[in-house]
């Protein structure tokens, strides 16, 4: 089959690999009909996240259509189902997927013991995501493996086109989450780092939960004017303004009561020397990543506030605010989405109309072109959002 490979840091090809097959009895094999790049997926492409090997087939979005089952596979799924695949992969049996943290399942990585040297404990494994995470060959390609296929892949009826619930596989269920660790009161002013997919879903996921106002900070005018015109929010554009000062302004001083980080690892920042100082400390590995979007959420919020932390670290930062979080009884909560928890409960409201997740898509490809898609969505040419790859 063909499958988009990582081959070195900043280069990917589209080649010929082994089809994958049933090695599991809860495993499936899904022929993807629709694939998509996440802005993590670019992490992976630059080279920040370890483990990393060539021809590693990426892509942890993606849907399709069950060709074969394993005999153990329960929940009702038949060959010929069409669905979509979240991300993290779960077993649904331990103590973690009880919880409903799906992305913490204690049993689906196999390379738990290196993910615990660099974390102290084991996350879940990740379709495409590195070999720290467990290696698995991801759905950027004309089939995938599904392992869990019963937890982890959700039915869905031919009502709705691939573009509508594609996203249920990741950045939708990631935004809902990122508004849903706010504990949005009603009325609440809600700000947001970060105007890409995430961070799109999140505006839209505030309102949805009852802010009375959202905040939407990005440099790039196209995606600030998709999360104006599509999510209804305010935006700011950091490379015009001051971030503080304007939210300050904007909130007769107070602060937001709840500041999202959908940027993370790879934070940009207006001062050229800050963004510097953080290069450069990533080049000599004193720092892994760049957390520009996670300090200014900490000292804008107010008093009280709640941080949500939802863009995508891998190690170490520099410089953290700790100071300000303590003295000012400010809440974190963070985390990988726990996919499968929300994936019915937002299918329902796709299907009501309240999310339209297709708004975001802006560019569709044939798999083969790939690496022209992660090429303009890195460099954010041709105004891309979104790419949907078409295997």
């Amino acid at each position: 089959m063909r499958a988009n490979c990582w081959v070195a840091p900043n280069n990917v090809a589209v080649e010929d690999v082994p089809d994958p097959r049933i090695i599991n009895p809860r495993d499936a094999v899904v022929r993807v009909t629709s694939t998509a790049i996440c802005g993590s997926d670019l992490h992976l492409l630059q080279g920040y996240l370890p483990a990393m090997r060539k021809g590693d087939v990426l892509g942890h979005e993606f849907m399709g259509e069950i060709v074969e089952l394993g005999n153990g596979v329960r929940d009702g799924l038949r060959v010929g189902d069409r669905v979509v695949v979240a991300f993290p992969i779960a077993c649904g049996n331990c103590t973690s997927c009880e919880r409903g943290l799906y992305s913490l399942c204690e049993n689906s990585n196999p390379n738990a013991a290196v993910a615990e040297l660099a974390m102290g404990h084991s996350p879940a494994g990740i379709f495409g995501y590195s070999h720290l995470l467990g290696g698995y060959a991801g759905g950027q390609a004309q089939y995938a493996r599904v392992p869990f296929a019963d937890v982890g892949a959700l039915k869905i009826e031919d009502d709705l086109p691939d573009e509508k619930v594609l996203f249920l596989s990741d950045v939708l269920p990631t935004g809902y989450m990122a508004a849903e660790m706010c504990d949005i009161s009603r009325g609440d002013v809600v700000a947001v780092w970060g105007a890409g997919p995430v961070g799109y879903f999140s505006a839209v996921s505030a309102f949805l939960l009852g802010a009375g106002r959202v905040i939407v900070i990005d440099r790039f005018p196209y995606r600030l004017r998709l999360a104006r015109e599509r999510a209804g929010a305010e935006t700011i554009n950091y490379e015009d303004t001051d971030v503080m000062d304007a939210l300050r302004e904007m909130t007769a001083g107070r602060g937001p009561d709840a500041c999202i980080d959908a940027v993370g690892m790879e934070g940009h920042h207006a001062s050229a020397a800050l963004h510097a100082y953080d290069k450069a400390k990533q080049t000599v590995k004193a720092e892994t990543d760049r957390p520009h979007a996670l300090r200014e959420a900490v000292l804008s919020c107010r008093n009280g506030g709640t941080i949500s932390a939802i863009g995508a670290y891998t190690g170490f930062i520099d410089k953290f605010p700790m100071g300000s979080f303590m003295n000012r009884s400010l809440t974190m909560r963070s985390g990988q989405a726990h996919v499968q928890r929300y994936m019915r409960p937002l299918l329902d409201r796709i299907r009501k109309g309240e999310i339209d997740p297709s708004a975001i898509i802006t560019h569709t490809m044939r798999l083969d072109d790939a690496p022209h898609g992660y090429d303009i969505f890195k460099n954010k040419r041709e105004d891309c959002v979104k790419v949907v790859l078409k295997p």
